[in-house]
Parts: structure tokens; C-alpha cells; sequence
């Protein structure tokens, strides 16, 4: 009588979702803490939406697209792009570095074309006319108008703390992408608005925590880290998506548009390429000209400017 065929289980098929996430999230792949909290809500959400406690190798590639399908198919191809990519590292990772029975994007789930958007920059006047509305909240107001005056990235002023800012000199570093710390500064708007974004309702102000905070305190089954919780009013991290949805709803605008107008306007304004540079931190002009284009105004004018004549200098004068 033959002996019955050994079953050998599943290297990691005890390990759960949950468990899964959290490993890779504490690996220095994700130790920026703006990578960190972009891959965390991503994972997350699907974890959740699948089952945090179900084991990892339970999970067909099926229910991946589905997840993702599901959480983001009405999402602009840059945050589709974004979500699904998060999700590939983490199950790739499981995969390839601790060998756990893992299932994959599926082939369906492919990434969306990122149309080259020219006109991405806003004019000026729209963005004063925006910054000035008093029918949006304060935070919105803080936020754009912060996004626009430091030309920073989405994700670098919503890792902001309160103990960060350099009030007195209208500045505070900002952990960039490859990681070093860098400094970005304000104008007179920002700076006027942040005192009352800090203050509290007993007209004390907040010293210390996210700067800029949720409308409301985390649910205990979605709790984040503790550097992510105001310890003065218990509110959590504003999070990206949530910013994103806000500036779309009032003004039909991308979180980058602010990046992308402020660089722009620079530009229109002459500024040498090289303080462009140093107020975005772009390390390559390449990238940097991607942004500064000449908008509508800048063309307008240059269109209205009477061309100096054969024979005469710029003033008008014969040579």
C-alpha cells in the first residue's frame, strides 16, 4: 500500500493581510514619511476591503483588480496610476522578498495613460479669486494658499507639524523625494492665516502635532500612528485623497495645478531660471522648464510688445 502524497503548506499561509502590510510598510523602502503615509492608504484601503485578517494566500489576483476597480475606477489616471502602484510594490515585495504565496495585479488592472495636460497652469487672476473666497473654510484657504506660495509638492505640506514652522521667518523644512531635508518659505497670505488656523477654541493655539487636521477624530478600527493625531484636539492627519477631493469640488482643480501655476507665474513674472529652481527645488532645468512655461498673460503680453524696428535700439532711438 502506497503512502499517501505529502502536502507541503504554503511557505507564509499563516500570515494575514493585516500582517502582510504592516511588514512591508516598516521597511526602509517606505521610511520617507511622505512614501510611507501615499503607500500606507493605498494598502490599506484594500486590506480593509478585503479582510485584514484573511490569510494572504487565500487571495486570488481576481480580487486584487477588483479592490482596486472598486476603490478607484473614478479616479483621474494619475491617482489610479498611483494606488495600483503602491499595491504592486507591496505584493511584489511579499513575493520576491519573503517568498509568501502571494497574489498579483492582474493583467486587466493595467495602468491608465497620463495624458500631457499643456494648460495645466492656472491664471493668476483665478488663483487670487480662489485664495479670496469666503465661502471656503479656512483650512482649504491655508492649504492653497500655503501650496501655491511655497511652489511645494501636495504631499510635503501635509506632512507639515505645527513645531516645524518658522513662523517668524515664514519657513519650514520639508522632507523632499529623494529624502534630504529642505526648506520652503511663504509670502504674507500664508503667514496671515496660519495663527488662525492654529488657534484654538479657547484662544490658546496648538504647539504641536499635524498642521493640518481632519474634520473629524479617527474611528478605532482606522486609527493612525501617533504622530499623526493632534494631541491638543485628538483630529487626525489631513490625507491626500481628501485634500484632492476638496480642491476639486470648489474649484475643479488638481492639488498640483497649485505647484505647477506658482512655477508659471514665476516665469511670466522673468524670474532667471535658477531662482524658479530654488523656490521649486528642482534639481534638474529639464524637469524644471516642464513647468515653467509661459501662460496666456506672459504671451499676451509679449504679443502686445511693439518689436524694435532694423536700425533702432530697444528705447526707439536710431543706431
Amino acid at each position: 500500500m502506497s503512502a499517501a502524497p505529502k502536502i507541503s503548506a504554503l511557505r507564509g499561509g499563516h500570515i494575514t493581510l493585516a500582517a502582510a502590510a504592516d511588514a512591508f510598510l516598516a521597511t526602509p523602502r517606505t521610511a520617507n514619511p511622505n512614501t510611507h503615509r501615499a503607500y500606507a492608504s493605498a494598502i490599506d484601503r484594500v486590506t480593509t476591503l478585503l479582510g485584514r485578517d484573511r490569510p494572504l494566500a487565500e487571495v486570488a489576483d481576481t480580487e486584487i483588480g477588483t479592490a482596486l476597480t472598486e476603490l478607484w475606477v473614478a479616479s483621474a489616471p494619475v491617482t489610479w496610476n498611483r494606488n495600483r502602484a503602491a499595491v504592486t510594490s507591496w505584493l511584489a515585495w511579499c513575493r520576491t522578498k519573503k517568498h509568501w504565496a502571494a497574489p498579483s495585479v492582474p493583467a486587466d488592472a493595467e495602468r491608465r495613460k497620463e495624458s500631457a495636460d499643456e494648460t495645466r497652469a492656472v491664471a493668476q487672476t483665478t488663483i487670487h479669486r480662489l485664495l479670496s473666497r469666503r465661502d471656503i473654510p479656512l483650512r482649504e484657504r491655508a492649504l492653497w494658499r500655503m501650496l501655491y506660495e511655497t511652489a511645494a509638492r501636495a504631499a510635503e505640506v501635509l506632512a507639515l507639524n505645527v513645531e516645524d514652522l518658522d513662523l517668524e521667518h515664514r519657513r519650514a523644512p520639508v522632507r523632499s523625494k529623494g529624502g534630504t531635508t529642505e526648506w520652503v518659505c511663504w509670502e504674507t497670505g500664508t503667514a496671515h492665516l496660519l495663527p488662525r488656523l492654529l488657534r484654538l477654541p479657547d484662544g490658546t493655539s496648538r504647539t504641536r502635532g499635524p498642521l493640518f487636521l481632519s474634520e473629524r477624530r479617527p474611528v478605532p478600527a482606522r486609527r493612525p500612528a501617533a504622530a499623526d493625531i493632534c494631541p491638543h484636539t485628538g483630529h487626525a492627519r489631513l490625507g491626500y485623497d481628501r485634500a484632492r477631493v476638496l480642491l476639486e469640488k470648489y474649484a475643479g482643480l488638481d492639488l498640483h495645478q497649485l505647484r505647477h501655476s506658482a512655477a508659471t507665474h514665476l516665469g511670466d513674472a522673468e524670474i532667471p531660471l535658477q531662482l524658479i529652481m530654488g523656490k521649486t527645488r528642482h534639481k534638474n532645468p529639464r524637469t524644471a522648464l516642464r513647468y515653467v512655461k509661459p501662460g496666456a498673460e506672459a504671451i499676451a503680453k509679449a504679443t502686445e510688445a511693439e518689436p524694435v524696428k532694423p536700425g533702432e535700439t530697444s528705447s526707439g532711438c536710431l543706431l
